[in-house]
């Protein structure tokens, strides 16, 4: 086990759910589990009881992405574990295809609504659509501008331009607006929305204080940290430092919550976790700021922070992440920013 996770309390052991199986996590809600194609091989999805309309049925929150072997894990779930009822609404965390891939299909089926905030809504359509700016075409130059030069790994990238698009080939035409705050009745029980921010535009969590549950979704994971990107659309963003900021919203809760992550087990020692995952973020600051002794670009900072091998997929996670590791630094006046005549970006700390 990693030393950090031994840290935190895991009330089901090594238990997960099987592939159509579901585990009860709280009283109304179960656990559910879907495979994922890349080297985070899993979702969790949890499942409510709730009613609309005095019709028994259930509300489940977030989807998986669109792949075969999703589907046929929703086939199998919808077979073992609904028991005849209906599903009656899907509620996303966020825009990610893991999370929002097959809320299209899971809502024409049913003809239930979509509940997510504004700004994950609005970015899953553009990214489905594939709009100039989100597409894969617009990684290229960005990347380049942070020294990342290598012809085969940008030719890799350019044919993900449809990545997003082949794992959430449609979105709802409509939706329900979740926001900051509001309390959402699921199943007689109140859940309060908290968005986050750095990781996704507009992440909702929610907390029930009845049950003292957390549906963290990518915001607090019990074994990794959530990747955190500077991206071509908002290539001046501080994402590291609004996800920082958004932790702060989940200081308030107990540090007991059950705390169920999109990714990883059930736990509990979320305000251990907070601390822990604010540690990491401040090595990797410092480990930057020690290579930026001498002008740096992003790229050439990805190998100090990630110490293995990186296919195209992983290496435009991990050039996003140390690009906001430079960001952060740079806005907060430690390092300084710095193009040469070719439109090449370096960083180095400010004297």
């Amino acid at each position: 086990m990693n030393p950090l996770e031994s840290q935190l309390h895991y009330p089901l052991g090594e238990q997960v759910p099987a592939p159509g199986d579901a585990l009860d996590i709280a009283p109304g809600m179960r656990w559910l589990r879907l495979p994922l194609p890349f080297a985070l091989d899993h979702i969790n999805l949890w499942l409510l009881d709730d009613a609309v309309d005095g019709v028994p049925g259930y509300t489940v929150v977030d989807t998986g992405a669109s792949t075969d072997a999703s589907r046929a894990g929703w086939e199998a779930i919808m077979a073992q574990q609904f028991d005849g009822k209906p599903l009656q609404r899907v509620l996303v965390t966020h825009c990610h295809p893991d999370h929002v891939g097959l809320a299209d299909w899971l809502c024409t089926r049913w003809q239930v609504p979509l509940a997510m905030t504004a700004g994950e809504y609005a970015f899953a359509r553009m990214m489905a659509a594939a709009l100039p700016g989100v597409d894969g075409t617009a990684a290229l130059p960005h990347f380049q501008r942070h020294g990342l030069t290598d012809a085969d790994m940008l030719e890799k990238m350019q044919s993900r331009r449809n990545y997003y698009p082949s794992l959430v080939p449609a979105v709802p035409q409509c939706y329900d607006r979740l926001q900051d705050g509001q309390v959402v009745e699921i199943g007689g029980r109140g859940w309060r929305v908290i968005t986050g921010f750095g990781h996704s535009p507009e992440h909702a969590s929610l907390y029930c204080a009845e049950l003292n549950v957390l549906v963290s979704g990518d915001m607090v994971l019990p074994r990794i940290s959530t990747n955190v990107s500077v991206f071509a659309i908002e290539p001046e963003g501080n994402p590291l430092q609004q996800y920082l900021d958004s932790l702060n919203k989940f200081h308030a809760l107990p540090d007991d919550v059950l705390v169920l992550p999109a990714h990883g087990r059930a736990f509990q020692g979320l305000h251990t976790r907070i601390d822990q995952l604010r540690s990491h973020h401040a090595a990797r600051l410092e480990e930057v700021v020690e290579a930026c002794q001498q002008p740096r670009t992003a790229a050439e900072i990805v190998p100090i922070m990630f110490r293995r091998p990186l296919d195209a997929h992983m290496l435009s996670f991990a050039l996003g992440e140390a690009l906001a590791h430079l960001h952060k630094l740079w806005r907060d006046g430690i390092v300084r920013r710095e193009s040469d005549g070719g439109g090449m970006i370096r960083f180095r700390t400010a004297r």
